[in-house]
């Protein structure tokens, strides 16, 4: 049985667009990018698509059949090689599902991560106590003490993308239920993690906001999602929504028009930044 594919990097889904692009300013069709290659059409689609990784050797040939410089095939050639070395994330792929693989790498790459976490606080802002009593609690397929302790691992490895240099703007509205429902018999794991919310609500580069109950049903209450932002002009704004089982990785125009619409509607009508802090603050008096 041959070994899953890992999720394509962020960098093989740019390229990937790039090369189609390429492929129709010059006016050919994949049959004929595929007869150059002596391939057939599905290898050079699945490349377009970041189904595989970029093969140097047909990158070149195909550039080169484009009508691409020398210089710029070769600055080309450089970031294929880049984007092709497996993510940090690939280390995990005894606990990471296939289907979550995409999201991380998107995570890491993106300018702005937009979310609506209706049930429990974010993954990037949990802290190790409060990710561990989450998992615990069965909200991953694999259980066992070896098993969460690798997806605590990654959660908090993930993280680092928020204290690095240049990091992206997380923008997370979260559901007052997240601060209400209880994740350990042990008030401190709440109460730790209430404090790690309250230190991260004063950076510059996240913004917290609170749904409230007081302020009714809102538009976004049919389940968690997050929209990614990226600097690459070649990669559109990408929607990422979770179900049991999996996930879906949005990006048509319509599907991610429709979250962000969503997600301002929302914006307006939950608590501000200003006003989530003192809510967070009165939900911290309570220990």
């Amino acid at each position: 049985m041959s070994e899953r594919r890992p999720a394509p990097t962020v960098g093989q889904v740019v390229l990937g667009r790039r090369l189609q692009e390429l492929r129709e300013r010059a006016g050919l069709k994949r049959e004929e990018a595929a007869r150059v290659l002596r391939v057939a059409p599905a290898t050079v689609r699945r490349m377009e698509m970041a189904e595989v990784a970029l093969k140097i050797p047909y990158v070149q040939v195909l550039l080169t059949t484009y009508g691409v410089a020398p210089d710029e095939v070769a600055a080309f050639i450089g970031l294929a090689e880049e984007a092709n070395r497996p993510g940090w994330w690939q280390r995990f792929h005894d606990v990471l599902p296939e289907w979550f693989s995409m999201y991380v790498s998107l995570e890491g790459a993106a300018r702005l991560i937009r979310s609506y976490e209706p049930h429990f606080v974010p993954g990037l802002l949990q802290t190790e106590d409060y990710a561990r009593a989450v998992l615990e609690a069965g909200t991953v397929g694999q259980t066992g003490p070896e098993a969460i302790e690798r997806h605590v691992a990654l959660r908090m490895k993930r993280q680092g993308l928020l204290t690095g240099e240049n990091p992206p703007h997380l923008w997370v509205i979260m559901d007052e239920t997240a601060l209400r429902r209880p994740v350990s018999i042990d008030s401190k794991v709440m109460r730790d993690q209430v404090d790690r919310l309250l230190e991260e609500a004063e950076l510059d580069h996240i913004t917290l906001q609170v749904a409230e109950f007081a302020s009714g049903p809102h538009p976004g209450t049919y389940t968690s999602f997050a929209l990614f932002r990226f600097a690459e002009p070649e990669l559109p704004d990408m929607v990422y929504s979770e179900y049991l089982s999996g996930a879906l990785y949005l990006d048509s125009r319509i599907e991610v028009a429709l979250h962000l619409e969503v997600l301002d509607h929302m914006t307006a009508h939950a608590a501000s930044a200003q006003r989530t802090k003192q809510i967070l603050q009165e939900f911290r008096a309570r220990f």
